[in-house]
């Protein structure tokens, strides 16, 4: 090429650069404001003049037609006016009926894009400003309008209303809300609220949301509200919603989620009335076992009296109790549970209980468990505050005497308060007995623990539970085993699948000592895509699970590498990979070798790091229950992020995982020992061609503009022009590869890979754009090289003297 016509077309691509790099980056709340800045008052692109001030969202949805009605204010920090385009991106497969745009009581005229349109416009800002970021969009229509210039330190106030037709799926139906668009905001937001009025002729059954810890309220059988508040937050993924309407005395409905390598997950939601009929109730009798020992004095046993008066006073008409006091000796209201009617005598029992003495757990374990009557379903609450100090103080002698005497119909719960218990051994009682172990941690209140655990489980409505599905074949079941059903909850069950296919369900359990069964019909496991944060939740469970089972069996090299498997496959910190998470510049692939474990570690004897063997009591010991048990009881999927990090190495995106390395966002199922790489330049026209072939792909590369990421067979190295492979790894020619992660599920084994995705051409790997023509050394390669560089120094010093300015 002529020298000098290079020369000119490097000065014009530097200078555009140069504006690209001053360019204003988009504010959002739940659309998207695209700043057009004045040309003399130059932005850096990632600085926001724009601050939201609130988001609120309300929505009504009345037999599947929901209305959303959207209010934000948005808040001009510049010293010079602002005006752009809005943007606000549809809910997927959302057929909008309406849009209406009102900017500080005036009604704004917009556009409804389609998706094609869309997406020309997403990929049109990625060319233009070298950003990927609305590329998680592509696949979604999107409402377009211009906004008034917003004067310095103004505000302007937007308010959506739109109206979309709820799809049902499964027996489930969906309502989504575009939220992660506030992932642009540069900084927290004060005030997020999204709240969702739900009414239908039919009995409303599940209502769910795997994406946001949602407070549901029910209004009778009908109607129910799920409202979701948060103070100084960035939310960074869309609020997800289903629901269901059933006549069922109790509703079944399916999610799944099948990659294309490997076997499927599933998400089972169980859900009866929220008020039974009498005669669906089961009949229990309720014993309650509380620690009156010296150390208990005070406040505390003030408020385990207020517990159990709560739990009495709760009682079913048909239901029986008895309470058991106790500290170095015991005192039992009866020797045997009594009838409901004798309410008042026991509270009058509990008022007069005194704290004094030493802990005999043992003993009052024994002396309940021996009046209880095994033809009826039993629920022991039993409390304590300390160690074993008097009689048998051996755990596992305790353990193995409970075990001995305990009725099948006992269901065990166990409520440590503070610090100073054995959580092993209040653990083991409780997953002995099909219960769970919760603790009142010091600044918590006993009554409003133990009040509102009962208040879950005061009506029982299915015990026993056992589960079984003909047509698809499935396995690794969280929770393990299945716990009671009781009115007004649900019970949410995730687990693996082999193939794809219709599947009947049958549910069997007891009701007052008669056998219940209920019986589904098609149910439908998918057979690709799905709903992504399955896996990551049933990954959360399971490692729960598998971090209870060695805390208290004892810790093995089988059980830790299957929670290292999980963790790192799925971004989740746990005792044993907090590490990897801190230092996510390691090699994820088989060849990595583990750095340094951390403080308190120990070495299998393979290089796999291990955490010490925990203390059974204590702060720390009862913050690491609190933590599994918060994993085996997941109702969201989290997202994968170094804790404390502000800029997290690691995140989540539909069901992969990313981690940070070297500038590059490298998905944790890449293994560079392995899998060949197809190498692409940034925003050239293989990137945009791959874009075309996987949508999906734009939520990955909508990470940055160095990503490494699997897709259908092969892998692809994404970055800018000589850009390298993060892991090292010498280029070579794209060709089909196995996918299967670096770090594979032990409990789950990878189906065979189709080459290419249903619906999917082929497309022939085009040549690698990505790198540039050394040039020649020992000479100038022309003549605007220094002016180049000259630019590249003014133009930033300039800006910076405009902002002390």
């Amino acid at each position: 090429m002529n020298r000098p016509i290079f020369c000119l077309r490097l000065l014009t691509i530097v200078a555009a650069l140069l504006v690209l790099a001053g360019t204003a980056r988009p504010a959002a709340a739940d659309g998207i404001i695209i700043p057009q800045p004045p040309i003399d008052q130059p932005i850096p692109w990632r600085d926001i003049p724009l601050a939201i001030k609130y988001h609120r969202v309300e929505v009504t949805i009345t037999d599947q037609v929901a209305t959303t009605r959207v209010d934000q204010v948005f808040v001009n920090e510049a010293t010079f006016p602002v005006e752009g385009t809005y943007i606000f991106p549809l809910p997927e497969d959302a057929a909008i009926s309406s849009f209406d745009m009102w900017v500080d009581g005036q009604k704004l005229e917009g556009k409804l894009l389609g998706r094609d349109e869309a997406r020309a416009i997403y990929e049109d800002i990625v060319r233009r400003q070298r950003d990927p970021a609305l590329l998680e969009y592509v696949g979604r229509g999107a409402f377009q309008a211009s906004i008034f210039p917003i004067p310095p330190k103004g505000e302007r106030r937007i308010q959506l209303t739109y109206s979309q037709v709820l799809a049902q799926d499964n027996g489930l139906i969906h309502y989504r809300y575009p939220f992660n668009t506030e992932k642009f905001s540069a900084r927290n937001i004060p005030d997020v609220s999204v709240t969702v009025r739900i009414e239908d002729k039919s009995p409303l059954r599940a209502i769910y949301s795997p994406s946001h810890a949602a407070d549901v309220t029910r209004d009778g059988e009908r109607r129910a509200v799920a409202s979701y508040e948060a103070r100084d937050v960035r939310p960074d993924r869309d609020f997800d919603l289903y629901y269901s309407v059933s006549p069922d005395a109790i509703a079944a409905n399916l999610l799944s989620y099948k990659p294309f390598d490997e076997d499927g997950f599933f998400l089972l939601l169980l859900t009866p009335p929220v008020q039974a009929a009498t005669d669906e109730i089961v009949a229990k009798d309720v014993v309650l076992v509380f620690d009156v020992s010296g150390s208990m004095d005070g406040a505390k046993i003030d408020q385990a009296k207020a517990a159990a008066a709560y739990v009495l006073e709760h009682l079913g008409p048909a239901d029986r109790f008895n309470i058991v006091a106790f500290s170095s000796a015991t005192r039992l209201f009866a020797s045997a549970p009594v009838e409901s009617a004798r309410v008042a005598d026991g509270l009058n029992f509990i008022k007069g209980l005194a704290a004094q003495g030493s802990t005999d757990i043992n003993r009052a374990l024994l002396e309940a468990l021996a009046g209880v009557d095994s033809a009826r379903p039993t629920v022991v609450i039993f409390m304590t505050d300390g160690l074993p100090t008097a009689g048998e103080t051996s755990p596992d002698r305790i353990v193995a005497n409970i075990g001995a005497n305990t009725p099948k119909s006992v269901r065990l719960f166990a409520f440590g308060v503070g610090y100073d218990v054995d959580t092993v051994l209040l653990g083991q009682l409780s997953a002995n007995h099909r219960g769970v172990a919760a603790y009142v941690r010091p600044n918590e209140k006993i009554d409003e623990q133990i009040s509102g655990f009962y208040a879950k489980i005061s009506t029982p409505v299915l015990v026993d539970i056992q589960m079984a599905l003909a047509g698809v074949q499935v396995e690794d079941i969280y929770p393990y085993p299945l716990p009671d059903l009781f009115a007004g909850t649900q019970l949410v069950v995730a687990g693996r699948y082999r193939q794809a296919g219709v599947a009947d369900l049958k549910l069997t359990g007891t009701v007052n000592g008669r056998p219940q069964t209920y019986a589904y019909d098609g149910l439908t496991f998918v057979e690709r895509g799905g709903n992504e944060f399955i896996p990551r939740l049933w990954a959360q469970r399971k490692i729960g699970y598998l971090l209870t089972q060695i805390r208290l069996k004892g810790s093995s090299k089988e059980l830790v590498d299957e929670v290292v498997a999980l963790s790192t496959r799925y971004g989740i910190a746990t005792p044993y990979t907090s590490f990897l998470v801190e230092e996510p510049q390691m090699a994820l692939g088989p060849r990595a070798t583990a750095s340094p474990p951390p403080p308190g570690a120990f070495d299998l004897g393979n290089g796999a790091p291990t955490a010490a063997p925990a203390a059974r009591s204590g702060e720390k010991a009862v913050e690491s229950v609190v933590v599994e048990k918060a994993l085996q009881e997941s109702q969201q999927a989290a997202p994968a992020a170094a804790p404390g990090a502000a800029e997290p190495a690691l995140r989540q995106v539909g069901d992969k995982t990313f981690i940070l390395r070297e500038g590059v966002w490298t998905d944790t199922a890449y293994d560079a020992s392995a899998q060949q790489s197809e190498k692409v330049a940034f925003a050239s026209p293989r990137y945009f061609e791959l874009l075309a072939q996987y949508p999906e792909l734009g939520r990955y590369l909508a990470l940055g503009d160095q990503v490494a990421v699997v897709m259908a067979g092969r892998a692809y190295v994404i970055g800018a022009s000589g850009a390298t492979d993060p892991t090292g790894a010498q280029p070579a020619s794209p060709q089909p590869v196995n996918t299967e992660p670096a770090v594979s599920t032990p409990a789950a084994p990878a189906s065979p890979a189709p080459a290419e995705p249903s619906g999917a051409p082929p497309v022939s790997p085009a040549p690698a754009d990505v790198t540039p023509t050394p040039a020649p050394t020992g000479r100038l390669v022309c003549f605007g090289a220094p002016v180049v560089g000259l630019l590249g120094l003014l133009v930033p010093a300039a800006y910076v003297l405009r902002r002390k300015r």
